[in-house]
């Protein structure tokens, strides 16, 4: 299928990339935009992704319901038109597109990300990257079979307007995957308030500093390597229990992130693009369900966790 028969207006393709509006109104999601464009160049000079590809790889199928890439595969050789909503550097657009390589893929990123995306995937015939807004993407209603908005739909200016917008786009029988983060324990949620009300108006450098310092917070407390046992304190929200003491702390006050097989370089990423981006909005259980039957939409299969909440969705 041509992408004109996708968007609404004609585009213009140059190779495997067409620019769509890349600014907004919105001052948060501006800055929100620039974070990401930040991160992703950050990101593509690395020698280290593979491992983190990898990764997200194995979990993408955990979150979504399938067994194995062979499952999703099959999945996915069934559609026509696949829309990988905020697709970051592409790594999983590009996925997409081998596992089936009849169906026309679309990676769409409102960051410089999608122009990384195009160069380092070119040699894909069925993948294309658009930057441009995934809560607006120009793209025609009920022509899309799948649509997947994977770790994204939060940093959005509003995550229900956009929520909306990708449930217009999914053909009758399409499905709709998509990932929000968790809201955490009382005193985590007011921090994460703080640190994005004055990380706002910080220079990036100064960011990225503050990034260093809870990724070195965050190592030297794992390093310790000392559990303790915590009681229930239901008025803060957190939850009783033998933790390490790294992970007591980064799951109800402070995220300090630590891999210690991701190394430096992704830790830091990964507390970058926790704080920087002004759009980060979290969910309860109830609140992301209600989104989803708003939007009269069935649960094919749903996953939880401290971290977040998924659900791959498909039209009542």
């Amino acid at each position: 299928m041509h992408p004109n028969q996708i968007f609404q207006n004609p585009v213009q393709i140059q190779g495997n990339f067409y620019s769509a509006i890349a600014s907004t109104e919105f001052s948060n999601q501006r800055q929100t935009n620039e974070i990401f464009s930040s991160k992703w160049n950050k990101a593509s000079e690395k020698d280290d992704m593979g491992k983190f590809e990898v990764f997200q790889f194995d979990w993408y199928l955990k979150l979504y319901g399938f067994d194995s890439e062979d499952e999703l595969a099959s999945f996915l050789q069934k559609q026509k038109v696949i829309l990988d909503a905020g697709c970051g550097l592409g790594y999983k657009a590009a996925w997409f597109a081998r596992l089936a390589p009849e169906a026309l893929v679309i990676g769409m990123d409102f960051s410089e990300a999608a122009e990384i995306a195009a160069r380092n995937y070119s040699d894909l015939k069925n993948l294309i990257f658009v930057r441009g807004d995934i809560s607006d993407t120009g793209i025609r209603e009920v022509m899309v079979d799948y649509v997947s908005c994977d770790q994204v739909i939060m940093h959005t200016e509003d995550p229900e307007k956009t929520f909306k917008h990708l449930c217009s786009l999914l053909s009758p029988q399409g499905q709709f995957a998509c990932y929000v983060y968790a809201k955490k324990a009382l005193p985590r949620e007011l921090l994460d308030d703080y640190f994005r009300l004055n990380t706002h108006s910080m220079t990036d450098e100064e960011r990225w500093e503050l990034s260093a310092q809870l990724t070195t917070l965050g190592k030297t407390l794992s390093d310790l390597k000392i559990s303790i046992e915590s009681p229930d304190i239901p008025t803060l929200g957190i939850k009783g229990g033998e933790y390490d003491l790294q992970r007591f702390l980064y799951w109800n006050f402070l995220k300090c992130f630590w891999k210690e097989d991701w190394g430096w370089e992704l830790s830091l990423s990964t507390n970058y693009d926790w704080y920087a981006p002004s759009n980060a909005r979290r969910f309860s259980e109830d609140e992301y369900k209600k989104i989803i039957k708003d939007n009269d939409l069935k649960i094919i299969h749903f996953h939880k966790e401290p971290a977040c909440y998924s659900g791959r969705l498909g039209k009542n």
